[in-house]
């Protein structure tokens, strides 16, 4: 009868106690070979491995005016991988699968926050990609599903965007947004 209880006890605790970090998953960003960047989000798919592959609609003209619209990868040589220490490695046995990001041979796991931004920058018109920028006019989106969001002002034609920027692996995309929409950053 006291064992019983003790194992009861200890299940209960057990579903208490956090999980360790090595198993919390995190967001990495995934170096591959060129031009992989659809195989390896294929492999990923195929082993259950989350994963993020940010496209944009490119339209362009082939010969005698035939237009084509193609789906190319926002960061060409990147796509995101939402993993566990532990399966780090299995996300690395991938063919064309290079490396994730990090400093110093260390990967390094993304914000959270910049996943979601991107992710409801993708639901929006126009997402193209964009040279990482250092210097320029820094904005604060205020209305929208990008509230919150930092980023640079430019003018594109007659239209906002506002770049935003994933530091880790140094490259950025724009969103077009209203101009009412952006309040500068002193």
């Amino acid at each position: 009868m006291g064992t019983q209880s003790i194992n009861v006890v200890l299940s209960r605790s057990l579903d208490l106690v956090p999980a360790a970090p090595d198993e919390q998953r995190r967001w990495f960003a995934v170096f591959t070979r060129s031009h992989h960047e659809k195989r390896v989000a294929q492999y990923y798919a195929e082993r259950n491995i989350e994963h993020l592959l940010p496209v944009s609609r490119v339209m362009r003209q082939w010969s005698h005016y035939r237009k084509v619209t193609l789906e190319l990868p926002l960061f060409p040589n990147y796509l995101f991988a939402h993993i566990s220490r532990r399966e780090r490695t299995r996300a690395m046995e991938v063919p064309g699968a290079l490396s994730l990001v990090g400093q110093n041979s260390v990967p390094a796991p993304l914000p959270d926050a910049e996943i979601e931004s991107l992710r409801e920058s993708l639901k929006l018109r126009n997402v193209a990609p964009h040279p990482y920028l250092v210097v320029g006019a820094r904005v604060r989106i205020n209305k929208g599903l990008l509230a919150g969001r930092e980023g640079i002002l430019l003018r594109h034609k007659n239209s906002c965007r506002v770049v935003l920027t994933l530091s880790l692996i140094m490259r950025s995309f724009a969103v077009e947004v209203d101009a009412a929409d952006v309040d500068y950053i002193a």
